[in-house]
């Protein structure tokens, strides 16, 4: 039995959209399942709360891509498509660290791995991954990292 809280937690929150008549947020909820069913389909898995925070996080940077490039295309009518869609997938995300927690816990895992250099980098991301999954934007991470490192 896999752990698979939350997913019944999305899908109780697109039968509440359904009743709430919220097709926006419905739609957007129906993208996260409709992954998430992609998913277990293709690698023939049920997916567990960590595939699914994976995905949570994946699907946000690609709105955040979106956005950019709607934007500098002058669609702002698509990029707040795209913003809403961030903030409902959100909803489902874990509360994202602050500043002073995420420097902590970078130094920690420089301190446990023993890193000096960008060599190292591979090992500080490994440890920190699964610790922040969906609770911080790794692309960010990784610059602190290399920021400490060089």
């Amino acid at each position: 039995m896999t752990d698979q809280v939350l997913k019944a937690r999305i899908a109780a929150a697109m039968k509440t959209a359904m009743k709430a008549r919220e097709k926006q947020r419905l739609s957007a909820i129906r993208l996260i399942l409709a992954e998430l069913k992609r998913i277990e389909v293709d690698e023939r898995i049920d997916v567990d709360d960590a595939r699914v925070l994976a995905v949570l996080d994946k699907m946000c940077k690609q709105r955040r891509d979106s956005i950019e490039q709607y934007t500098n295309a002058g669609r702002n009518e698509l990029a707040e498509i795209e913003a809403f869609e961030i903030t409902v997938i959100q909803d489902f995300l874990p509360a994202q660290l602050g500043s002073d927690e995420l420097d902590a816990m970078i130094t920690t895992a420089i301190q446990q791995t023993g890193a000096e250099s960008m060599k190292d980098m591979g090992k500080i991301m490994g440890i920190l991954k699964p610790q922040l999954q969906g609770r911080a934007d790794m692309g960010d991470v990784s610059k602190q990292i290399k920021a400490r490192l060089a």
